[in-house]
């Protein structure tokens, strides 16, 4: 008799998706939230998963935030509807654009090198 199995990592988009206005870049965009976790497979069946962890990704500038194990799980059932500024920890800061054409800005560029126009600075917003 022999057993396969393994333990492999996932990642898993879930159903919920809010209307912002970054804070970061001060442009329009969304809270997509995603589920990271370990799983054990048998038989190529995952049967269990642990280390779940809740992350939400901003579209618009693509910063990556997590958040509570608590709130993630009530996101994940579907009972949480609103993710607040307080609820976020920064963990990955996402690229800079500029509001006017998109391209990509260095965070001390006063100017975009692309279109010319002025972009704010954080500071500013």
């Amino acid at each position: 008799m022999f057993f396969i199995m393994g333990i492999s990592s996932g990642q898993k988009k879930l159903g919920f998706v809010q209307t912002i206005l970054c804070n970061r870049c001060g442009s329009y965009g969304r809270y997509e939230v995603y589920v990271t976790y370990t799983y054990l497979s048998l038989f190529f069946i995952p049967v269990l998963k642990w280390n779940k962890k809740y992350y939400v990704k901003s579209t618009c500038c693509n910063s990556i935030y997590n958040i509570e194990l608590e709130l993630g799980k009530r996101i994940a059932r579907g009972e949480c509807t609103n993710i607040n500024e307080s609820d976020l920890n920064l963990v990955q800061k996402g690229v800079d654009r500029c509001p006017h054409c998109g391209a990509q800005v260095e965070e001390n560029f006063k100017y975009c090198p692309a279109c010319g126009q002025f972009v704010k600075s954080r500071n500013e917003l």
